[in-house]
Formats: C-alpha cells, structure tokens, sequence
C-alpha cells in the first residue's frame, strides 16, 4: 500500500493512494490513526487494519467515489516530523568515481563497514518548493537517493531481523551546497551547512509488501534485502542520471543494524541509501571533466525543476526558489 501525507484546509492527514486518488483516513472512522506519525507509533496495531482498507479501496466502487484527486491536496513528506534523519553511503560507484574524480584511490575502508552521517530532520520536506540561500547556489546539486523508514523502536538489532524493522520505503532528494560542504569538510567534520537547509522526501511511503516482486539477492557477502528498482533524475525534463537501487553494496538491513548498535531506533526515523552511481551533478561534472577539461559543469538554478523517479516509489518533484536575501556566511570566512 502506498501511504501519504497532505494538508487538507491546512490540517494535517494521512491517507491511502490508489489510482492517483487520495483517500483521507480520517472520513473512514475506522479507528486508524489519521496522522502519519500516529501511525508508525502504532504500527503493529494498525497496518493489517491498513491493508484492509487498501484492498476494499482497490475493489470496491461505492468507496472508490470518495477519493479526492491528488490535485485537491497540498503532499507533505510521508513522515512530516521524522525522529531523526541518517543518510548512509551504501552505492560503490558513487563512491569509487567520487573519489576518483579527486585524484584518489579507493578505500578499503568501504568494505569494511557502512557509514552514515546525521542530517536534520527538521528541514525534511515533500514535494513543491525548495527555497534557498545565497550560498546554497555555489554548487547547488541533487542526489538521487531511497529512503526507508523505521516501524519498531529497537537497540542492537541483528542484521539478520532488520528488515523486519523497515515500514516501508520512499524517495529522497539530500540536497547539497557543494561549496559550503568542501569548505567544512576539510577539517574533516560534516556536512553540516552544505547540508542542513533541504532534504526532500516523497510523494508517498511504499510498504514492502509491494515492493516483494523486485526482490533480487544483495551483493556476495552482504545480509539483507535487495529490490530491483530502476533510478533516474530529470532536470527541467532533461534525464541527467539513471541507476538502479539493487546496485546498493550495503543493505538497508546492515544499515539499520550499524545505526542500532548502543543506541535506540524509533518509529519514523528515516535511513537513506546514498546516491546512486551517477546520482549527483558533483560526480557527473567530476567525470566530464576527466575527458574534456573544457566541460561545462551543471548545478541547480533558481527556477529548475527536479524530479527523481524509482520504479513503484513514484515521482518525487521540486522545483528550486532563491530567497529574497543576500545574506553570505561565506562572506563572513576569515
């Protein structure tokens, strides 16, 4: 079932999508939480209730007259106040041509374990505009990336049960000041402000119930879960990336079982995958540069469109809108 959240008069909803229909939880009386949230808090207790209602909607007409058209509703993120946010680092070829790109060699520390950093979940946002900075604008990029979400709190969980913890599974946009980053991350600590303004993640949350068909093995040596989904990013209707999610070296589960190790996960945080290989404009323009030191890089511009696509996850669409300021903490550098 595809699982959404939308403002409707300005409250907050969570509904069911079925034939690019909306259906509000909350007209259902069915004793379902009507906040996604809510949801996810009580996930055990609500999701057969869930998949009840999906497949009445599916099959029944008089029940099908009363979903609203997508367009009657303002989309949020699937989980508007996520408990926290963990982007992971799981595509080889992200990695390796990333590193490439900067004259290095790859690691060997990549196959040793999987990596993540803390965003700010508070700055997750759905479909529609993204505003942004000043600085935000040296080096603007996208990433192509999933996101799942976590359904039961639990510590120390083995990789071996940890996809029994994914609630389901969306798309996600880690936008990115490339600028900003470089400048932190040469003491070696971030990404803080290149990272901290956007995060967008949507239209709607995939349970993993539909996405068994796509299930293929993970890669040798690795424990979890694998989906084969296809990945591209347009910009301004023009493909600039394409990949698929079963190119993940590291599993959804490893990173769970990493990101529970001594400490708690709860219902709603988000774990993302990391760019696909070719995800980004700093990989793609670090590439072209490579052959033709005259290539001219590519970034986010006020005004353009981005919509990254997966396979049965949807389209996630924004579109890029400079503020009104000319505000510069890069100004401000000693």
């Amino acid at each position: 079932m595809k699982l959404v959240s939308f403002l409707k008069e300005g409250i907050e909803c969570a509904g069911l999508i079925s034939e690019e229909k909306v259906y509000n939880l909350d007209v259902f009386h069915t004793g379902i939480p009507v906040t996604m949230n809510e949801i996810l808090a009580k996930w055990d207790e609500t999701v057969q209730a869930l998949l009840k209602l999906s497949d009445e909607i599916e099959r029944t007409s008089k029940i099908k007259s009363r979903g609203m058209a997508l367009s009657e509703v303002d989309l949020i993120a699937p989980v508007p106040q996520p408990a926290s946010f963990r982007d992971g680092y799981a595509f080889r070829q992200h990695v390796e041509t990333a590193r490439r790109n900067r004259g290095l060699e790859m690691t060997p520390v990549f196959d040793s374990f999987p990596v993540f950093y803390f965003g700010n979940h508070h700055t997750v946002k759905g479909p529609g505009a993204i505003r942004c900075m000043p600085d935000h604008f040296k080096k603007l990029d996208f990433e192509l990336e999933a996101a799942v979400v976590i359904s039961h709190k639990g510590k120390n969980i083995p990789v071996e049960e940890a996809d029994n913890y994914i609630a389901g599974m969306m798309i996600l946009n880690d936008f990115s000041a490339r600028s900003l980053q470089m400048d932190e991350m040469l003491l070696n600590l971030g990404p803080a402000k290149g990272k901290d303004f956007a995060t967008t993640t949507g239209p709607w949350l995939v349970t993993t119930d539909e996405l068994r068909p796509f299930e293929t093995a993970c890669k040798k040596n690795h424990t979890g879960k694998s989906w084969k989904l296809n990945m591209t990013a347009t910009v301004n209707g023009i493909t600039v990336s394409s990949g698929n999610l079963s190119d993940m070296e590291w599993t959804f589960a490893e990173l769970i079982a990493r990101a529970s190790y001594g400490a708690e996960l709860y219902p709603g945080d988000i774990i993302g995958s990391g760019t696909v290989g070719t995800g980004c404009f700093l990989e793609l323009n670090g590439t072209g540069k490579l052959s033709d030191p005259a290539y001219p890089e590519q970034w986010l511009l006020p005004g353009d469109i981005i919509e990254l696509k997966i396979d049965c996850l949807g389209v996630l669409r924004n579109q890029i809108i400079a503020e009104p300021s000319s505000y510069s903490i890069l100004q401000l550098k000693k």
